[in-house]
């Protein structure tokens, strides 16, 4: 089962701050640092769901609140945008001491705003992820702008935000008048910038604006239909699918002088957790093969069942497409649908004794083109031919030996 852990650390002025961390059972693919949106806390339904399901892909997470919220010690009041960036370095160095140094940062709201800022002081962080999250800290104001005046004058004034009061002082507004993006040019990490067109909080121009910032690698995944908040379910499950998916390229990334040397022809199959994941390399690729959670794997790759189907498909349609340009058809696009299942062989013999049941794979061929039913057939007759098809339906010997 996966375990919540309760743990304290000092923020960057020495407060102690209060986080939770989660691990799943298994030895996690990664460590993820989540900062929270403005005024929030790390209970937030956005904060703890996209944990939750980032737990369940195989990832540890560290959510803390920023000083003077929640559970951490300090006042509010006397905490900025800086503080909070230097809340999220205090968090790194804590995860960092325990041998486990955050490799993704994941912000929401201005808790992306922060990861932003905070991920060049972090070196060991592969990937930064903002969901909701305006491009600078100065869009925060527009929460309190009608304060904004007294604020100056008094140099503090209490506001409501989201229903409570809080102390904003003139130092804060002078901090966020700082900030900006020219930082975002110099962004080492890989980035990903989730937001909703309909976020009515912080307006999609924001997540263009970071877009167009920064430099590659990076991406953009429209939340379509998703609040601000993520309080549905669904939307939270969706952000950690698409987290998980999308660091994987990252965190399973090595480097030529560390990537196994495989020669051209062969495979070589390593354990990756010591449960289901397997790290999968080729002459020049790699990738990961695990079985799904409902049977104890972390889904963070193909099934062995699914990339045998793989196999099939993909010789399927090269064979196609080369067989369509040597005859200059007019075949415009093929796509191929594979099924595994096992059914019961009724003409086996002595099938009434001991009931015998044989491997069948459907495969369904989409052939796109102003092509005749006379070349679709002969198109489907070659699908037959591909050397993955004639393997598997020949003598296959598989030779088991140790090394």
């Amino acid at each position: 089962m996966p375990a919540r852990t309760k743990l304290s650390f000092p923020g960057q002025d020495g407060s102690s701050l209060a986080g939770l961390l989660e691990t799943p059972d298994r030895d996690p693919l990664s460590t993820v640092l989540f900062a929270h949106c403005f005024t929030c806390g790390m209970d937030i339904t956005a904060a703890s769901r996209v944990s939750r399901a980032l737990v369940a892909l195989g990832h540890e997470v560290l959510r803390f609140d920023f000083t003077g919220l929640g559970s951490s010690d300090g006042d509010f009041a006397n905490t900025n945008f800086s503080s909070n960036v230097g809340d999220l370095v205090a968090a790194a160095d804590y995860l960092r001491a325990q041998d486990r140094a955050p490799s993704l940062l994941i912000g929401h709201s201005l808790g992306g705003t922060a990861v932003l800022n905070a991920a060049h002081q972090i070196p060991e962080c592969r990937g930064v992820v903002t969901i909701g999250s305006p491009a600078d800290a100065k869009h925060v104001s527009k929460q309190f702008a009608c304060d904004i005046d007294r604020i100056n004058a008094d140099g503090q004034a209490d506001v409501m935000l989201a229903g409570r009061p809080f102390t904003i002082k003139r130092e804060f507004l002078e901090d966020i008048s700082k900030t900006g993006t020219d930082h975002l040019t110099h962004l080492k990490p890989a980035l990903l910038v989730m937001h909703s067109p309909v976020d009515t909080v912080v307006d999609i121009s924001q997540a263009e604006r970071i877009y167009k910032a920064a430099r590659h690698p990076k991406s953009f995944v429209d939340l379509d239909g998703a609040d601000h908040l993520l309080t549905k379910a669904h939307d939270a499950e969706y952000v950690a699918s698409v987290v998980a998916a999308w660091s994987s390229r990252l965190l399973d990334r090595t480097d030529s002088a560390t990537r196994p040397t495989v020669d051209r022809g062969k495979v070589l199959v390593t354990e990756r957790d010591h449960s289901f994941a397997l790290d999968v390399h080729s002459d020049d690729h790699h990738w990961i093969s695990d079985e799904p959670t409902r049977v104890g794997g972390r889904n963070s790759g193909p099934d062995p069942y699914e990339q045998l189907l793989a196999a099939l498909g993909t010789c399927t349609a090269m064979t196609l497409r080369m067989y369509a340009e040597r005859k200059k058809l007019a075949l415009d696009d093929v796509s191929v649908t594979l099924e595994h299942e096992r059914e019961h062989n009724a003409d086996c013999a002595a099938c009434e004794d001991t009931p015998q049941r044989i491997d069948v794979i459907t495969r369904t061929v989409t052939l796109t083109g102003d092509l005749d039913d006379a070349t679709r057939q002969r198109l489907l007759e070659i699908a037959d031919k591909c050397p993955v098809h004639k393997t598997l339906e020949g003598d296959i010997d598989v030779r088991t030996r140790l090394a």
